[in-house]
């Protein structure tokens, strides 16, 4: 679906768990490149048209759910940049039903075969991914971030404009 007024939603990482990545995406992401904090994009073009469903939608869905433990497990390089590789059965999950209930309104992005991640590092060259991927690979260790909920934003060609939070809750997954 075209829209003129997309819709960006990123799982909310608990502050403590994102710090070390905006840390790094502040040391490493082009300067001039670099509007937004880490993030887990989860969806990447939704209909900003239709803000009041998508929220509903997404209300509905935090309403059921707890926080999520998800699981940091490894250094993905992208080509030109470089991600942390994010597992968790239940964010994939959480995933999946908005898939189902957002599939009229999704583009090509979105239809593929969804790939957590953190991006901290993008659109520079080849060599520089390469050291920053083998520094971050030889130094990590596995770890577990906390899923608080879900962040809708307004996509601004470029800066994104927060719309709104909408916290998990239901029971503690783990």
């Amino acid at each position: 679906m075209k829209t003129l007024q997309p819709l960006i939603l990123t799982a909310h990482i608990a502050d403590t768990d994102l710090k070390p990545f905006n840390d790094l995406r502040q040391a490493h992401f082009p300067q001039e490149r670099n509007f937004l904090q880490a993030h887990l994009t989860m969806f990447h073009r939704l209909p900003g048209e239709y803000l009041e469903r998508v929220s509903a939608t997404l209300e509905e869905v935090a309403e059921k759910i707890g926080p999520i433990s998800a699981h940091v497990i490894g250094i993905r390089h992208l080509g030109a940049g470089v991600a942390f590789t994010i597992a968790s059965l239940e964010l994939q999950h959480v995933h999946a039903q908005l898939k189902s209930a957002f599939a009229s309104w999704l583009g090509g992005q979105d239809m593929q075969k969804w790939q957590p991640h953190i991006t901290i590092q993008n659109k520079v060259s080849r060599s520089e991914a390469d050291a920053l991927h083998r520094a971050l690979t030889m130094e990590f260790k596995p770890r577990a971030i906390s899923i608080t909920g879900l962040d809708l934003w307004r996509y601004m060609h470029g800066p994104w404009q927060h719309e709104a939070t909408m916290s998990f809750q239901g029971e503690t997954c783990s």
